[in-house]
C-alpha cells in the first residue's frame, strides 16, 4: 500500500509540472516571437555596434561611453560569434528573460505555495511589458536573471545551510551589479533580507562568512564602478541629457512636482508600464500593496522550517520601491513609466499573486479565468504609457525596404544627414560599421557609411526638432563649410519619429514634399540645407 501511494504521488507531482512547463514553453515562444518580428531600435543598435570592437579592451573601453556597466556589451562581444541577425542576437536576453520567470517560481514555490507560485508565473511570463525588454538587446532581462538567480541562491543557502549556494547567491549579484545600476537598490533589500534572515535562521558560520564577503565583494565592486564609470560620465553631462529628455517625469522636479502627487503618479506609472494599460496597471498596483498588507498582517509561521516568515517577505517587497521612489525623489534614479524599473517586476508580481491567491472564489474556475482574461487585456489592448513604437512600424520588413530604397535611390558619394537614432539604424542596417564617439562631444559628426557619407547630430541631441532645425541646419553648413543650396539626404528612424509633426510640416520649406515612408517611424527625403520661404 505505501509504495502504491509514492508511485500516486510521484505520478501527481509529474502532472503537476506539466502545466508550469507548459507556460514556459508559451512564455519563450512569445519571447521568441518577437525578437524575430522586429528591427533593432536605436539603443538595441548602440549596443551591438559597441560590442563590435577588436578585442576584449577595447569592447570594455567602448562600454564605458554608456550609461550601464559592461555586461551586456562584453557578452555581445562574444555572442556575435554565433551570428549577428537581430533574432540570434536578441536570443540571449529571450533565454534569460525565461530563465528569470522559472526562477521566480522556484523561488516563490520555496517561500509560499504552489497557488502564489503558479500564479506569479503566469503574470511574470505574460506580462506586456516583460515579454518586450526580454526580446531586446538590452541590459534588463539579464539583469532580472541574475538578480532572480541570487535571491533563489540565497534562499537555499539558508535553507540547506550550503556555502555553495550563499557563493552562487554572491556571484550573482555581482554579476547583477555589472549589468545595471538600478542593481543597487536590489543589492540594498536583499541585504536587509539577507540579514533578517541570518538573524533568526541558524546557520554555520562558513554560510554566514560567505554571505559577509559577498556583501564585501559587492561594496568593493560598486566602488569600482563609481570611480571608473560613473563619475567620469557624470562630468560630461550625458547622464543629465537623459534625465531631462525622455526621464524627466520619472524624476522629482523642485517647484513643478508635489511630493505624495509624485509618489501616486509614479507608483501608477510603473504598474502602467509593466500591464502596458492602464485600468491593469491600476489593479495591479492595488493588488500589489494588498498583498505587502498581507504579508506584514499575517501572523502564521514560515511555510516551513528554517523558511522566511511572511513579514520578512513583505520587506523584502517594500524596501526596493520605498528605496527607488526616494531616489527619484532625491533625482538619483527614475521611477515611473519605464523599463528602467522592471529590475522590480519579479517582487512587484509576487505581491500581486500573493493577494490573487488570498482570493477564494465560489467557483474554482473564477480565479484562473480573472487571471487570464487581465493578461489578455493587457496584450491585446495595449495603451503604453511613455515613448514607444507600434510593433506594426518596426517589423523588420519596414527597415529592409527603408535599406533598398536608400540603395536604390542615392547616388554613391551622397551625404547623408540624420540625427542619433538614425545614425545607429544606419549604422548596423546600411554601414556595417561605427566608430566609438568619446568626449568631449561636438554638434555634428561626419563618418563613412559605405558608398555615403554620413553627417550625425551631437549624441546629447537625440533627435531633430523643429523649434531648433533651422539653427541645427546653419550650424552643419558652417562647421563643414555647406553651402546654402547643398542637397543632402535626410533620415529618421526611432521611437519619436511620429511624436514629431511639426518637424514635418517643416520640412517643405527645405524642399521635402514627399518623403519617403515606411511606417510611421522610417522617413527618408532630399533636403536644400537653405531653408526657402515655401509653406
Amino acid at each position: 500500500m505505501a509504495a502504491t501511494a509514492e508511485v500516486t504521488a510521484t505520478r501527481r507531482g509529474s502532472r503537476s509540472d506539466l502545466l508550469p512547463l507548459g507556460l514556459i514553453a508559451a512564455g519563450f515562444a512569445a519571447r521568441l516571437a518577437w525578437a524575430r518580428a522586429l528591427f533593432l531600435n536605436a539603443d538595441e543598435a548602440l549596443h551591438y555596434l559597441l560590442s563590435t570592437q577588436p578585442s576584449f579592451r577595447l569592447t570594455y573601453k567602448a562600454s564605458l561611453t554608456t550609461v550601464h556597466p559592461p555586461m551586456l556589451i562584453l557578452l555581445l562581444h562574444y555572442w556575435s560569434w554565433v551570428g549577428r541577425t537581430e533574432w540570434i542576437l536578441r536570443l540571449p536576453s529571450v533565454l534569460a528573460g525565461t530563465a528569470f520567470c522559472w526562477l521566480m517560481y522556484a523561488w516563490l514555490k520555496r517561500v509560499t505555495d504552489a497557488e502564489t507560485a503558479l500564479i506569479g508565473l503566469s503574470l511574470l511570463l505574460f506580462c506586456p511589458a516583460l515579454i518586450y525588454v526580454s526580446s531586446e538587446i538590452r541590459q534588463y532581462a539579464l539583469l532580472m536573471f541574475f538578480l532572480a538567480a541570487s535571491l533563489y541562491a540565497i534562499e537555499r543557502g539558508i535553507i540547506d545551510d550550503s556555502p555553495g549556494w550563499m557563493l552562487l547567491s554572491s556571484f550573482s549579484l555581482l554579476l547583477g551589479l555589472s549589468t545595471h545600476y538600478s542593481s543597487l537598490i536590489f543589492a540594498l533589500a536583499l541585504g536587509i533580507y539577507g540579514l533578517l534572515r541570518l538573524r533568526i535562521v541558524r546557520t554555520s558560520a562558513a554560510v554566514a562568512g560567505v554571505w559577509v564577503a559577498g556583501q564585501l565583494a559587492a561594496l568593493g565592486l560598486v566602488a569600482f564602478y563609481m570611480t571608473s564609470h560613473v563619475l567620469p560620465l557624470e562630468r560630461t553631462g550625458f547622464p543629465q541629457t537623459l534625465a531631462d529628455s525622455y526621464l524627466r517625469g520619472s524624476v522629482f522636479h523642485h517647484g513643478d512636482d508635489h511630493v505624495l502627487a509624485f509618489i501616486l503618479r509614479s507608483n501608477v506609472r510603473f504598474f502602467h508600464y509593466l500591464f502596458s494599460q492602464g485600468v491593469m496597471g491600476i489593479v495591479g498596483l492595488l493588488l500589489f500593496w494588498t498583498g505587502v498588507v498581507i504579508l506584514f498582517r499575517a501572523r502564521g509561521r514560515a511555510a516551513g522550517p528554517r523558511r522566511p516568515c511572511p513579514r520578512q517577505l513583505g520587506i523584502l517587497l517594500a524596501v526596493p520601491f520605498v528605496v527607488n521612489c526616494a531616489a527619484a525623489l532625491a533625482g538619483v534614479y527614475p521611477f515611473g513609466g519605464s523599463r528602467h524599473n522592471s529590475y522590480l517586476a519579479g517582487l512587484a508580481m509576487t505581491g500581486v499573486a500573493v493577494a490573487v491567491a488570498r482570493w477564494h472564489p465560489r467557483a474554482r474556475w473564477a480565479k484562473p479565468a480573472a487571471l487570464a482574461a487581465g493578461l489578455a487585456i493587457s496584450n491585446f489592448t495595449v495603451l503604453p504609457g511613455g515613448v514607444y513604437m507600434k510593433p506594426q512600424n518596426q517589423r523588420i520588413a519596414l527597415m529592409r525596404q527603408a535599406m533598398d530604397s536608400v540603395a536604390g535611390t542615392l547616388p554613391p558619394g551622397s551625404l547623408i544627414v540624420t540625427d542619433l537614432e538614425g545614425h545607429l539604424a544606419l549604422a548596423y542596417y546600411l554601414c556595417h560599421s561605427y566608430t566609438v564617439l568619446h568626449p568631449p562631444f561636438q554638434p555634428f559628426f561626419r563618418v563613412p557609411c559605405g558608398k555615403y557619407e554620413m553627417i550625425f547630430q551631437d549624441p546629447r541631441q537625440w533627435i531633430f526638432r523643429a523649434a531648433t532645425f533651422p539653427a541645427d541646419m546653419q550650424r552643419l553648413q558652417k562647421m563643414y563649410g555647406l553651402g546654402p543650396e547643398t542637397k543632402v539626404w535626410l533620415f529618421q528612424a526611432g521611437f519619436v519619429v511620429d511624436k514629431e509633426p511639426e518637424l514635418r510640416r517643416l520640412l517643405p520649406r527645405y524642399g521635402c514634399i514627399e518623403p519617403q515612408e515606411f511606417g510611421q517611424n522610417i522617413f527618408f527625403c532630399e533636403i536644400t540645407l537653405g531653408e526657402s520661404e515655401r509653406d
